[in-house]
């Protein structure tokens, strides 16, 4: 696969005025589009292979370095504690309102890219799930999903933005998410028609993490198969 560039609105004033984002295309070189939000762990290879996994559906997919404004290119795993170390750093240090502007110029960048049909969707995990419901409500994202999202309770007042469709994956034993975290998330959004809630029971932070400490196949293989649906019929 390759990279693109994406112009950015906001320059930083350490790292210039654009950052990269993996382009993963599909077999028949066009199709809708959509934005992979990352982890805390920047553009690895887990969201290589999930660009790469969304595109053998039939999407473009960008997956923007969102993390480039403090240090761009960041790839590492969650298999050591100096790489969760330095991951937490990296969150800590996290600008939200820049990183929904970088995600928004990814999407309209995505949008006017050759092989993009038209309609973009946002997908996003952990870091991005927060991120990727905050596109749903700010964005002319198409549609989008977040999974196990940390802090979405927080965002709720910004819940009325939401006019295309919404589902989110939620852990039932996330430790970044506890159960009076999802109770105010699900009765924020239950009066909105465009939002669909999936809760896991039994599941932990990152249960769709392929070898992740919570992985769990049959979980991810019931949410991602929910996540094909919808973007069937949100982008198809």
């Amino acid at each position: 696969m390759a990279e693109i560039t994406i112009a950015a609105k906001t320059p930083s004033p350490q790292h210039g005025s654009s950052f990269m984002a993996y382009l993963a295309t599909p077999p028949s070189g066009k199709g809708p589009g959509i934005v992979l939000i990352q982890e805390i762990f920047g553009v690895n290879q887990v969201m290589r292979d999930l660009a790469d996994g969304y595109a053998k559906q039939g999407y473009v997919v960008a997956c923007p370095d969102i993390f480039w404004r403090q240090q761009p290119r960041i790839q590492i795993t969650d298999k050591s504690e100096a790489e969760w170390k330095q991951a937490f750093g990296l969150f800590q240090g996290f600008d939200f309102a820049l990183g929904i502007e970088d995600l928004t110029a990814t999407l309209d960048t995505l949008r006017r890219h050759p092989a993009c049909t038209g309609k973009v969707g946002t997908v996003g995990y952990c870091l991005g799930g927060n991120l990727a419901f905050q596109m749903a409500c700010k964005s002319s994202s198409d549609g989008s999903v977040g999974y196990y999202g940390v802090g979405i309770e927080n965002l709720l007042g910004a819940a009325s933005g939401i006019r295309k469709p919404l589902m989110l994956h939620i852990a039932e034993k996330d430790e970044y998410c506890k159960p009076d975290a999802q109770a105010k998330i699900k009765a924020g959004l239950a009066g909105n028609p465009q939002v669909t809630i999936h809760s896991y029971a039994g599941q932990d932070h990152a249960f769709a993490r392929v070898g992740g400490a919570h992985y769990d196949k049959a979980a991810a293989d019931l949410a991602n198969g929910r996540t094909a649906d919808f973007f069937r019929k949100t982008l198809g």
